[in-house]
């Protein structure tokens, strides 16, 4: 099932249209080679390869310069909109929403698990050249695209310690298996994939956005989606550098509709062998995980859109990844027996 465009955005190259024409180039200074007035972090490499932070600023600026013209506004406008039918681009007919989708209070610490590639186990992809993106249904090369049922998830991050402002300029760095359950870069026959997983930057209104799937369950786990919030584009490049860590859990009532499609295999079984709740998971069990669950609303046909507040206060010191109970054996299917997360 085909997903619209929500927005349309540079690529690394500096491309409108997405032919790869190298049109932005660096300059080399007695200072050192600079990029749009900006020194570069790897001198020795192009301006395609200085990674998430660097990827994340360029394209942040292009975007206030283009509003300056009066079209930032719908691009922005575009970006936050996530009521769109999955195949037609038309509003999307939405059955009656689930889950709370607010948060009233600090988003729940939970544990990154063993699949983050956020440089906790030396795997990174938060390095990379292309991982800022809206779109994470396919591998950063363009390669393999993940089929499933499209979600469109909108998060709204607002800073605690500024009266719950928006939090605007914050990274948000999401992550999550497919639809049976493998996690890219570690999973059996997925370790050379990069899809499901990407930063955006939190806009004026401290929202960020991005094209998925539903994600399918493995053993031991509720169904859920991992994401970390950082304060910058800069410091989004390593784990140590996070404000908070934690996930967000699905309705059982949206799941079943799901987990009843044949590319959903084996979800129904694993979801059943966790519970027949949220709290029943033993990470989202040990806290308030009505803080955790977003809105949800559409159908299977025309795909979800799901929405949660996450209220990050900036004045408590975060746990790095390591808050809630560790999972138990949760395996992903085709996968070497280890913890989930």
């Amino acid at each position: 099932m085909a997903f619209p465009a929500m927005v349309r955005e540079f690529d690394s190259y500096g491309s409108w249209d997405g032919t790869m024409k190298r049109v932005f180039e660096g300059a080399h200074t007695f200072e050192g080679s600079v990029f749009e007035g900006r020194r570069l972090a790897r001198p020795g490499d192009e301006v395609v390869d200085q990674g998430a932070g660097f990827d994340a600023r360029t394209l942040f600026t292009r975007r206030r310069m283009l509003s300056l013209v009066g079209v930032g506004a719908g691009v922005v406008a575009l970006g936050a909109c996530s009521s769109v039918d999955a195949s037609t681009g038309s509003a999307a007919s939405e059955s009656t929403p689930t889950g709370s989708g607010t948060s009233d209070g600090e988003i729940p610490e939970e544990t990154n698990g063993p699949y983050p590639a956020d440089g906790t186990n030396d795997v990174n992809i938060l390095d990379r050249s292309g991982i800022v993106r809206s779109d994470i249904t396919s591998s950063l090369d363009g390669g393999t695209t993940v089929e499933g049922v499209p979600l469109a998830l909108t998060l709204t991050v607002t800073d605690m310690a500024a009266d719950d402002a928006p939090f605007e300029g914050a990274a948000v760095y999401v992550w999550q298996c497919d639809a049976q359950g493998l996690y890219s870069m570690y999973s059996e026959g997925a370790e050379d994939e990069t899809y499901l997983r990407g930063v955006q930057i939190a806009d004026a209104d401290g929202v960020v956005a991005f094209k998925t799937i539903v994600p399918g369950c493995y053993t031991g786990r509720w169904t859920h989606i991992h994401f970390e919030v950082y304060a910058d584009a800069d410091s989004a490049t390593d784990v140590a550098n996070t404000l908070a860590t934690s996930q967000l859990a699905f309705p059982a009532d949206m799941l079943a509709e799901v987990y009843a499609l044949d590319s959903y295999s084996g979800s129904t079984k694993n979801l059943a062998g966790v519970g027949n709740k949220i709290s029943d998971d033993d990470i989202f069990g040990d806290g308030d995980w009505r803080l955790q669950t977003p809105e949800v609303s559409g159908s299977v046909g025309s795909g979800y859109t799901a929405k949660l507040t996450v209220g990050v206060d900036t004045t408590t010191e975060p746990t790095r990844g390591g808050g809630g109970a560790q999972p138990p054996d949760g395996t992903p299917p085709n996968q070497a027996p280890g913890a989930g997360g």
